[in-house]
């Protein structure tokens, strides 16, 4: 029978060793005694997916196929399976050593990546309240005894700015008044629903947020996309450092703000001859996800939308 190479490893170890052999019973022979295991019930698997290999199987694979070597009661469930629970079973000793590959000068990308891996590991996602994770709260008034409220409020004060860009906006002084009133029933409006403020909530309902429980959010594409296609995620919740970055994503008008809604809300006051404004639909429009999308920055396209309001629902 024709010698096949193989490079076959343990379960704790990443350490390859190159061995040739005419059959498994072979193998595992030449395993065993190479890696210094016992050779009674001893087992082989691919390492790609955890496959244990039966002798037909065996001569079937290419030369320099990697294989993992099992001994009674351990188990391989494949390269990514296997990295995933090391990465979350010795979160620390990781962490450590990205750490002190990031201060050892490495190139900038290896540095963003290490970073990347930081704030994804060195997590504290499930903590809620300050004194379970002292180091998200820095910074953060005292005020805030939790982080669910915290992002609660982070949301608000974005609605909150798109009311007071609303009462800024230069009208027609034929339409002050009426302009101005509107705007006094959108802030009440806003009150009664706590300026939207569970989009950022992981404490709220499921409908009401724009994030899992844990407090993941994803990101919705540019104005002009269904979704996102670099899949962007964040979870502010779980770090100092993604809650920052988390600042940085935005909440996107589809329809713009200063060059359609607000020209259009104007324009209805002025041509609306006896009629009523649908003051709701403006509302949803400025304030609501009918017409916000959280986007990552790099999602937020900054050039005109060309979209406007909807003639039909200008007027009840």
């Amino acid at each position: 029978m024709k010698m096949k190479c193989f490079k076959i490893r343990t379960v704790n170890s990443a350490q390859k060793y190159g061995l040739c052999c005419r059959d498994l019973k072979e193998l595992r022979r030449k395993a065993c005694a190479k890696l210094q295991l016992p050779l009674k019930k001893s087992r082989v698997c691919l390492a790609e997916d955890g496959t244990e290999l039966s002798e037909e199987y065996l001569l079937s694979l290419p030369d320099h196929t990697d294989l993992v070597l099992l001994t009674p009661g351990q188990t391989w469930e494949g390269n990514v399976k296997h990295l995933l629970n090391q990465l979350y079973t010795r979160q620390p000793e990781i962490i450590e050593a990205v750490r002190e590959i990031q201060t050892d000068g490495q190139a900038a990308e290896m540095r963003t990546i290490c970073q990347n891996i930081i704030q994804n590991l060195d997590s504290h996602f499930k903590a809620e309240k300050r004194k379970d994770d002292k180091s998200w709260f820095k910074g953060i008034d005292e005020r805030f005894k939790n982080k669910s409220s915290y992002m609660r409020d982070c949301c608000r004060r974005r609605i909150r700015s798109y009311l007071n860009e609303v009462r800024c906006f230069e009208v027609d002084s034929a339409v002050e008044d009426e302009y101005e009133e509107l705007v006094r029933t959108m802030h009440n409006a806003l009150t009664n629903v706590d300026f939207n403020g569970s989009y950022f909530d992981r404490s709220d309902a499921e409908d009401a947020r724009l994030c899992t429980d844990e407090g993941w959010f994803t990101c919705q594409g540019a104005f002009d996309k269904n979704d996102c296609r670099s899949n962007h995620s964040i979870n502010p919740y779980s770090n100092r450092e993604s809650r920052i970055v988390f600042s940085t994503w935005n909440l996107d008008h589809v329809i713009e703000k200063k060059r359609a809604i607000l020209p259009g809300l104007t324009r209805a006051l002025k041509d609306r001859k006896g009629r009523q404004i649908n003051w709701e639909y403006f509302f949803d429009l400025l304030f609501t996800t009918e017409n916000l999308k959280l986007v990552h920055i790099s999602c937020h396209k900054k050039t005109a939308h060309k979209l406007e309001c909807n003639e039909k629902k200008i007027y009840h």
